[in-house]
């Protein structure tokens, strides 16, 4: 045993003895062997798996963005149409508008017309009344004057009518010669 003591004392405590080192060997050998032939494959294909899921990921991120964006171009398409369509029914209710104040403005410029002349019609009517009325009314005051005047009595109704209307005819000429001379001046 101290034959054995002298030989260990003698050796590097670093380097191993031959022995170990061939035992260490196959063992290393037969561990890498194993987990290459079993832990490798399985290794290999998780990593595979998990490659094609990031893909897989990735593409349909890539669809999920495409298709969002025809999703917003359709909605600014949409956004854009139902614009220019408000803007076409504003336009449209204004013209209407427009429409709309030119009738009652026409209805209210005939109803205008035809108020004035209901009034200038009946003004004219209630003129024609009072000419007539007085006419009569001056008829029968020139009758009475003239009998008071004569001195007899001008009942006779042929008479009495012939001479208001050349009375009457009388004072309508002289307003117009009246009108004339004032003109001339």
């Amino acid at each position: 045993m101290i034959n054995l003591a002298d030989s260990t004392t003698s050796q590097n405590p670093l380097l191993p003895s031959w022995p170990e080192f061939i035992i260490g060997t196959i063992c290393f050998a037969i561990v890498f062997g194993v987990l290459g032939k079993m832990l490798l494959p399985r290794l290999l294909k998780m990593l595979e798996e998990r490659e094609d899921a990031i893909q897989g990921g990735i593409n349909r991120a890539d669809e999920a963005q495409a298709e969002a964006q025809a999703v917003l171009a359709q909605y600014r398409a949409q956004l854009e149409a139902a614009k220019h369509e408000a803007s076409q029914t504003r336009e449209e209710a204004r013209e209407q508008g427009a429409q709309i104040i030119a009738e009652m403005r026409e209805r209210a410029e005939a109803e205008a017309r035809r108020i004035t002349e209901a009034a200038q019609a009946q003004i004219d009517a209630e003129r024609q009344q009072a000419l007539i009325s007085l006419r009569a009314e001056v008829g029968t005051l020139a009758t009475e004057l003239a009998s008071r005047i004569v001195g007899e009595s001008l009942t006779d109704q042929a008479r009495q009518s012939r001479m208001v209307d050349r009375f009457l005819d009388g004072l309508d000429a002289q307003p117009n010669r009246v009108g004339q001379s004032g003109a001339a001046q």
